[in-house]
């Protein structure tokens, strides 16, 4: 019976990362746009399906629906598990990122999973997941480059989840911020040349 219960008891995050991946895929920032008449988002600006590149659009109303959309996919993933344990919170979080990141239904190809990993701090860490978007907020503010501001409340959080001594959530944080990390290559190295854009608060980016 022990060896029974063994092969039962994972298949509740593997579950609840499946339910994770296929709420995270829904691209919101494609169907919003399209619906708002505004085209295919993939052939605006950097072409990502965030809220980012929705406001490149010139519609802010539009970017902040996006931005809550897709990041309240991830807290309901996260809540979804809830009743399930740590586990299967930790799974679906994962899931929801990577569903935003390779959406099945888009080729795999996604957005950047920011709002969405955001999300899943929100309801699995309030105090950690509020510190990653007060950073986020902060260095926005203060340099105008949304991929600087991503980046570095990624690794806020990562920093936050070691500090509080929680393994688990450290451990899948890690893994999310590498995620989103490796997403922004293309941002990272245009940081290193200060050639990254800036946004405006017209929405429009600027150099």
């Amino acid at each position: 019976m022990a060896g029974d219960r063994r092969l039962v008891i994972p298949v509740i995050p593997i579950l609840a990362l499946v339910g994770g991946y296929l709420l995270g895929s829904i691209p919101f920032g494609l169907v919003l746009t399209r619906l708002a008449g505004l085209g295919d988002i993939r052939t605006i600006g950097s072409g990502n399906i965030g809220a980012t590149n929705v406001l490149r659009t010139g519609n802010k109303a539009l970017a902040v629906a996006v931005l809550i959309l897709d990041s309240g996919k991830g807290a309901a993933a996260v809540l979804a598990a809830s009743p399930f344990g740590e586990r299967a919170e930790l799974a679906a979080a994962l899931g929801a990122v990577l569903g935003h990141l390779f959406p099945v239904w888009l080729r795999f190809r996604g957005g950047k999973g920011v709002a969405t990993t955001l999300g899943t701090l929100l309801a699995l860490a309030p105090p950690i997941g509020g510190m990653a978007c007060a950073t986020w907020l902060i260095v926005a503010l203060l340099f105008r480059i949304s991929s600087l501001a991503a980046l570095t409340a990624m690794a806020v959080a990562v920093a936050g989840a070691l500090a509080l001594g929680t393994p688990r959530l450290a451990l899948a944080l890690l893994t999310i911020a590498a995620l989103v990390w490796a997403k922004h290559s293309a941002n990272i190295r245009r940081l290193l040349a200060g050639t990254e854009p800036r946004i405006s608060l017209s929405g429009r980016e600027r150099a």
